[in-house]
């Protein structure tokens, strides 16, 4: 069998031309792997769930008792520390669950504006 001469060159061209569009792909183009793409989703929908959630601890915080000195520890705090306060009242366990949401306590304690 006779193979045209210019063969090894097309060959070669067209595999420098699929990696070259592999690396423009996934660095420009906006592709992911799979993987990638449930990490980002998993994200999302924990930051949903989250802000979503955020009035029933908006709640807790209001019906809480110790309520006042909680948030006068809150404001006392370090920002690093705040979210443990939080998680710590209870205000961002979720009904049903046993341990505090850790992205529920960052939200909430968004939506209570420690800072000012």
């Amino acid at each position: 069998m006779n193979i045209p001469e210019w063969t090894k060159p097309a060959l070669m061209g067209a595999g420098a031309g699929a990696i070259a569009l592999a690396i423009v792909g996934f660095s420009w183009g906006g592709w992911m792997t799979a993987t990638a793409a449930e990490k980002m989703s998993d994200k999302g929908s924990t930051a949903a769930v989250a802000t979503a959630l955020t009035p029933y601890c908006l709640q807790n915080a209001k019906n809480d008792p110790m309520a006042s000195g909680v948030m006068a520890e809150l404001k006392a705090a370090n920002s690093y520390k705040r979210r443990s306060i939080v998680e710590e009242a209870g205000w961002a366990t979720p009904l049903g669950a046993e341990t505090p949401d850790r992205a529920l306590a960052e939200t909430c304690l968004d939506a209570l504006d420690v800072n000012t």
